[in-house]
């Protein structure tokens, strides 16, 4: 298993800084990692570090919250990928999968995709907040409007990934989309049950510990 290519290595805080962003890119080279995942602001500085690596550019839209209007989760996927972004990781609306709008969480979704331009589009769905009946409802949306990946969490919420949800979002699309979990992922032990519980991809910004963790696992 080549643990390094499930990780997207990510940084979304708040005061990250170009510094960081840039070691965390050089940290990506290193390990090979299947993405960084950052803030838009900085996928064109991502893109200019990572030339002519294996590494992809991954960008949150709509994050942490979702609350933001279709069009505006749009423009903000049409920018990323002007500035370069290979991936894109969409926030649903919460509110409206709480009041069961699922017809709007399916619109939100199909926006962003149609404005990723065939780039590959991952929906969040921030399973903490989420009944399971409405996990597999926002599953069943992503779905139907043609994204590649449900993920677990933010991050940013009230809590991460867990193996039950993996499980659950595994098993409602089946092999029509890949889980990726994300949340809470610090250690080796952690990302090797998320991906036992059907996990596609890992959003973890303790990508350098899981790899060790991982090396020593298998001396």
């Amino acid at each position: 298993m080549e643990i390094n290519k499930y990780i997207d290595h990510t940084l979304l805080k708040a005061e990250a800084t170009s510094a960081q962003i840039t070691k965390l890119c050089e940290e990506a080279r290193e390990n090979n990692f299947a993405s960084v995942c950052v803030n838009t602001c900085y996928v064109s500085l991502c893109k200019q570090l990572l030339a002519g690596s294996d590494v992809k550019v991954c960008c949150v839209v709509g994050f942490p919250l979702g609350a933001m209007s279709i069009s505006a989760k749009a423009w903000e996927t049409k920018i990323a990928v002007k500035d370069g972004a290979d991936e894109i990781d969409m926030v649903i609306n919460i509110g409206a999968a709480k009041e069961g709008s699922w017809k709007y969480v399916t619109k939100d979704i199909k926006a962003v995709v149609r404005a990723a331009k065939g780039k590959l589009v991952k929906v969040i769905i921030e399973a903490c907040l989420l009944t399971d009946k409405e996990k597999v409802r926002a599953c069943k949306c992503a779905l139907k409007a043609g994204a590649d990946f449900v993920k677990t969490s933010t991050g940013f919420s009230t809590g991460g990934a867990t193996v039950a949800d993996v499980k659950l979002m595994k098993k409602t699309v089946g092999d029509k989309c890949k889980v990726k979990a994300a949340g809470g992922i610090r250690s080796y032990e952690d990302a090797k049950a998320m991906i036992d519980a059907g996990a596609d991809r890992l959003g973890c910004s303790a990508g350098i510990k899981i790899i060790e963790g991982f090396k020593a696992a298998n001396q």
